[in-house]
């Protein structure tokens, strides 16, 4: 178990045990998502992760948001809203 303590900002430091299984880099972004069971997913949501996916979307209008809801709603299901 790992715990991680909310600064006066909002920010936290996201223990070295979890960057390694996440795989986490500098710079990488991380998304937090609420499934439909209260549930909080965290995901290494990299900027490389982010071009495979406008890659694959090549030429259409999605903004980066648009993308991230559309991956984890493909891996989890439809978002709470």
């Amino acid at each position: 178990m790992n715990l991680a303590k909310v600064s006066a900002n909002g920010q936290i430091t996201v223990p070295v045990e979890i960057r390694r299984a996440l795989r986490l880099k500098e710079g990488d972004k991380v998304l937090f998502y609420q499934k439909e069971n209260g549930e909080i997913v965290i995901n290494n949501s990299s900027f490389t992760a982010i071009q495979e996916a406008q890659a694959a979307v090549a030429g259409s209008s999605y903004a980066e948001e648009d993308i991230l809801k559309d991956i984890m709603q493909m891996r989890y299901g439809e978002q709470k809203t």
